[in-house]
């Protein structure tokens, strides 16, 4: 069985750091480096692009709502054509910067307010599948397991990679509890690790109602700005391939 393992990088920003970095890359397969616009800046684009491909990890655009104040955990109100040209632009951006540095660009994952956004509005996630199309058609779009924006990026004609989150609660229709919530996010690495192999083997997890949802896991997140990212994608890698789950990016071979 593959898996791959993918986590949100590059989101510090002139004077303010945040996650390490470093240290997460050493243990995931995929990164998901953010284009400027909810985190990051040219500095720290090059330099995350530079550390994926010194350590061999295949590299993704993580566009977002131009939100830096609320790091685009909210909700904008745009509409199709400026979430488009939104897209069109982060990617664009990250796709050159990594070809300028020598590598290639694999993936797309929507970040934050508009990944929660396209995986419940077929307007946004058909704005953001086509973009990505137009810049180039063999993109992965990385998104929500069992959720609609998978079957527009499908539709659009791009290849897609079912997403389940490690450290994240699940409510019953399969979308991720709010961070409002108690227990939303998870620090735990024993529990991590426990419901992340029952997603790749069994095909389910428990929501944070109690309910079981089906669920398919082809890339997993650690989200590196939690405060425990390091210990639990260590863990979390460890854990998987002593359950025999082979890790690789989704492009491999």
């Amino acid at each position: 069985m593959n898996v791959d393992i993918n986590s949100d990088l590059g989101e510090s920003f002139g004077n303010y750091i945040m996650g390490n970095d470093a240290e997460v890359m050493k243990y995931i397969t995929s990164a998901n480096i953010a284009c400027g616009y909810h985190a990051g800046d040219p500095v720290v684009i090059e330099n995350t692009i530079k550390l994926a491909l010194e350590n061999n990890v295949a590299i993704g655009a993580h566009p977002g709502y131009p939100d830096l104040m609320g790091f685009g955990r909210r909700s904008m109100n745009l509409n199709p054509k400026e979430i488009k040209a939104y897209v069109l632009y982060q990617v664009g951006a990250l796709k050159a910067m990594t070809e300028a540095l020598g590598g290639k660009l694999q993936h797309v994952k929507a970040h934050g307010a508009l990944y929660n956004d396209a995986s419940v509005n077929r307007s946004i996630s058909t704005a953001i599948a086509e973009a990505v199309f137009l810049i180039d058609p063999n993109l992965i779009f990385m998104g929500l397991a069992k959720s609609e924006m998978l079957e527009v990026a499908k539709k659009t004609g791009l290849k897609t990679a079912s997403e389940v989150f490690a450290d994240r609660a699940y409510i019953k229709s399969g979308t991720l509890a709010s961070r409002a919530l108690p227990g939303a996010v998870i620090h735990d690495s024993k529990v991590c690790n426990e419901r992340v192999l029952r997603m790749i083997k069994d095909h389910t997890v428990t929501g944070i109602d109690g309910s079981e949802i089906n669920i398919k896991a082809e890339t997993i997140c650690i989200h590196g700005d939690n405060p425990a990212a390091i210990e639990m994608v260590k863990s979390l890698r460890q854990h998987l391939e002593s359950n025999n789950i082979n890790i690789q990016a989704l492009n491999h071979g």
